[in-house]
């Protein structure tokens, strides 16, 4: 029986995850879930799954909790909660469903405290990920991806040494606009940019699809979870989302690993990893497949794409320097304050403003990405929209 923690546990990847741990009663048991907000949804799941502890967002929310669970269910809040929560020794495995860039300390506690990690989130990665990497290989813990394009990577590369590695393909949907002139993304209403053509995910990752920020948050993911160069890191447009990365040897053998567009696949793997188990989920069936197109992106109208490969190519700070731009852009988009086509142009002012740090410790990660959340919300203030 494998103990889980699973924080982000109200979100898309959260009740993902929760459906695959009722079909596997005897394999997995959850010891611990986390929300930022939504208590009521945490009350319910709490009372389903009767874990040890759950983390609310902030401490009002955790004393309205005490009512509505198990007197042996400990409540936490805040930040420091999750980081309490993942150093129980009860738990054995954390899924780190949270988004955004609050993954990246309870993260580090999880690995700082042995935990195995399934890690459902991109920002941590990308701000830091060589200190991540290298608490990783200190604390002798296995980072297992849970994002489709990543899981298949990773059983694609299966062990294999990295010296016959040729390249990587990350592959793409193109988003809800792959075909919308590009006039008509200016004023885009937020309704049509957070509803996806083939997942259903949050609106902050919604966002990201729709402006490919998405696919360059996961270059860079990809570079610190496999060790990859970022010109060894290829993004194919591919709209039937069947195959979600391929892998290409040095003799010319390309890898793919397939399976349908439903999450609960890569997280079962993640969490089972390395058994597999037999389900009842979706499965492709090829007779009726058609064909799998792929093209090449077009970085004018992705430039958010292009950004993630300069920050890759820059790395140090620029990395969270990027992704801290870009969620500020994102919330204030979803508010109505910015225009979708503006989320590229802030961003690239950010970063052409950046103080780059070339190896930078957590505390200079901290301290650039308040930077430039203040820096993008400035240059928000003076745009013309």
């Amino acid at each position: 029986m494998k103990h889980i923690a699973i924080l982000g546990s109200t979100g898309s990847i959260g009740q993902n995850a929760l459906e695959v741990v009722r079909h596997f009663p005897d394999k997995f048991s959850v010891a611990a879930l986390s929300a930022n907000s939504n208590a009521a949804f945490l009350a319910r799941q709490a009372k389903e799954f009767r874990p040890d502890y759950v983390c609310v967002g902030d401490s009002a929310a955790a004393r309205k909790l005490h009512s509505a669970l198990p007197k042996k269910t400990k409540i936490f809040s805040g930040a420091q909660g999750l980081q309490a929560i993942v150093r129980e020794k009860k738990i054995d495995q954390v899924l780190l469903a949270i988004s955004g860039s609050a993954a990246l300390l309870p993260l580090l506690a999880a690995i700082n405290s042995g935990k195995q990690i399934a890690l459902a989130n991109k920002e941590a990665l990308v701000m830091a990920g060589s200190l991540i990497r290298e608490q990783a290989r200190k604390n002798k813990v296995k980072i297992i991806p849970v994002d489709s394009e990543q899981s298949a990577i990773w059983q694609c590369l299966d062990g294999r040494p990295q010296e016959k590695l040729k390249q990587v393909y990350l592959t793409a949907s193109g988003g809800p606009f792959r075909r919308t002139a590009a006039k008509e993304l200016r004023d885009i209403p937020v309704a049509k940019v957070i509803r996806h053509p083939r997942w259903k995910m949050g609106k902050k990752i919604s966002v990201d699809s729709a402006t490919m920020m998405n696919k360059g948050l996961e270059v860079l993911e990809a570079m610190f979870l496999f060790n990859l160069p970022p010109e060894k890191i290829k993004v194919l447009i591919h709209p039937q989302a069947l195959v979600h990365s391929m892998v290409e040897f040095i003799d010319g053998v390309v890898l793919a690993q397939l399976s349908a567009t439903d999450m609960r696949i890569p997280i079962q793997y993640a969490l089972a990893y390395p058994e597999r188990l037999s389900n009842s989920l979706p499965r492709i069936d090829f007779y009726k497949l058609g064909s799998l197109d792929f093209a090449q992106p077009d970085f004018q109208r992705f430039p958010c794409l292009k950004l993630a490969y300069q920050a890759a190519a820059r790395l140090g700070s620029a990395p969270a320097i990027l992704n801290a731009a870009n969620e500020v852009c994102v919330e204030e988009f979803l508010k109505g304050r910015l225009k979708f086509t503006a989320i590229p142009k802030v961003i690239g002012r950010v970063m052409d403003r950046q103080r780059r740090d070339a190896h930078p410790g957590l505390s200079g990660i901290l301290a650039v990405d308040s930077w430039a959340r203040e820096e993008a919300l400035g240059i928000i203030a003076r745009f013309d929209r």
